[in-house]
């Protein structure tokens, strides 16, 4: 089956792609995006929280919004919890499908064709153009953007490198009871490396997830019938759903006529595995460079090698900066958690950050470092000299960049 020429071709229908559809349609390019779903955003691992400046800058009606988040409850390992508050509404927990849907209808609208259930299977690239193959057809196009989510031997393939380091997670929709706002449970036993979560939605409903090193399934399992979950839960959704969330950046995020954007390129905030704000400003750096190598015809590597200065100049530094944080978190036993617990309770040290200019819900590097310069002089002596370490180390590396 033969198809249109396009200027742009974007592989993946999530919020990144659709808001480069999108960007780029409004300036009067023809694109194509190719999803491999029956319809954006069915069937996805994702709590869905989003800042309201980050849901604002999309543009999408509020009716995708499940339930609107002021406060949170922390847990440590023995169930000791420290509530963070502040005023107003912090972040809005959004129905993934309808917002993902809502994106891609605006793209639609300034232009964007949308074909779904047409994965992306090769991209040939020549001095001509691309051919993107699918399984039945093939489109011409003059670029392509990759969006498909964290695939790395789809970028592998394509001669970009891979990312290795990533942690996996798992979530399901539970019924509850008295959860009122977003708990979080820190156990190395029930969530190594990362935190267990319930995030409530709506009409006594919850999203139940885990992050993990490896096995997220089996920790949320073990988390849902533990104390933290136990007494809370009325009744279980039977589907797990699984998604694996890439910790550092893709090596190379660009070659002639290419770009890739969002989780295949590692843009997620590495503190809680988020990717909705951080691949929106890569699909804005992505719409900028690329309108200019097409309306100047120049798609070479050179010319958007410009797109990997632009986003990493953004977010590589807080990128980073969550990996090296989110490192010395995996260092850390139960029992010294649980001592970090009292020591920020003991001292005020989460109210103070929060009323610090270093308190940001989208940027969270200044904030990983203000924290640990408090609670370090705290601590006993090897874990001290532990904190003590990773922040010279943070230091050094963070100025060097990602």
């Amino acid at each position: 089956m033969s198809h249109d020429f396009y200027d742009v071709i974007v592989v993946g229908a999530g919020p990144a792609g659709s808001c480069t559809a999108y960007g780029l349609s409004s300036r009067g390019f023809k694109v194509a995006v190719l999803e491999q779903k029956e319809a954006p955003g069915i069937d996805t691992c994702c709590t869905g929280i989003v800042s309201s400046g980050c849901f604002d800058s999309f543009g999408v009606a509020p009716e995708v919004i499940s339930n609107k988040a002021r406060s949170a409850k922390l847990f440590s390992p023995s169930g000791k919890s420290l509530r963070l508050e502040k005023k107003g509404i912090q972040a809005y927990i959004v129905d993934r499908a309808s917002f993902d849907q809502a994106i891609a209808a605006k793209a639609m609208a300034a232009g964007a064709d949308y074909f779904f259930s047409l994965p992306a299977t090769d991209i040939v690239i020549d001095s001509d153009g691309v051919q993107v193959e699918t399984p039945h057809s093939a489109f011409k196009t003059r670029a392509v953007v990759i969006a498909a989510g964290f695939k790395p031997g789809f970028t592998r393939k394509l001669g970009l490198g891979s990312i290795d380091h990533f942690a996996m997670g798992a979530q399901s929709v539970v019924e509850v009871q008295g959860v009122e706002e977003v708990e979080i449970y820190f156990s190395q036993e029930m969530a190594p490396g990362f935190f267990g979560w319930l995030v409530p939605i709506s009409n006594g409903e919850a999203l139940a997830g885990v992050f993990a090193t490896s096995h997220a399934k089996f920790y949320l399992e073990k988390l849902l019938s533990s104390p933290f979950c136990r007494e809370k839960i009325v009744r279980r959704d039977t589907e797990i759903k699984k998604r694996a969330i890439p910790l550092k950046t893709l090596p190379r995020t660009f070659r002639n006529r290419l770009l890739v954007i969002g989780d295949a390129a590692g843009q997620v905030k590495t503190t809680t595995g988020g990717g909705i704000y951080f691949g929106n400003l890569g699909s804005q750096a992505a719409v900028e460079v690329l309108s200019e190598a097409l309306d100047t015809g120049n798609l070479g590597a050179k010319q958007l090698f410009r797109y990997q200065k632009a986003w990493k100049a953004k977010m590589g530094r807080e990128i980073h900066l969550g990996y090296m944080a989110r490192r010395l978190y995996g260092k850390l036993s139960d029992s010294q958690i649980e001592r970090i617990f009292d020591i920020v309770s003991s001292h005020n040290i989460a109210g103070a950050l929060l009323d610090s200019p270093s308190f940001s819900f989208d940027w969270h590097g200044n904030l990983i470092l203000a924290f640990m310069r408090s609670v370090w002089n705290y601590l006993p002596g090897k874990i001290s000299s532990v904190f003590r370490r990773e922040i010279d180390s943070i230091n050094i590396s963070g100025r060097q960049g990602a």
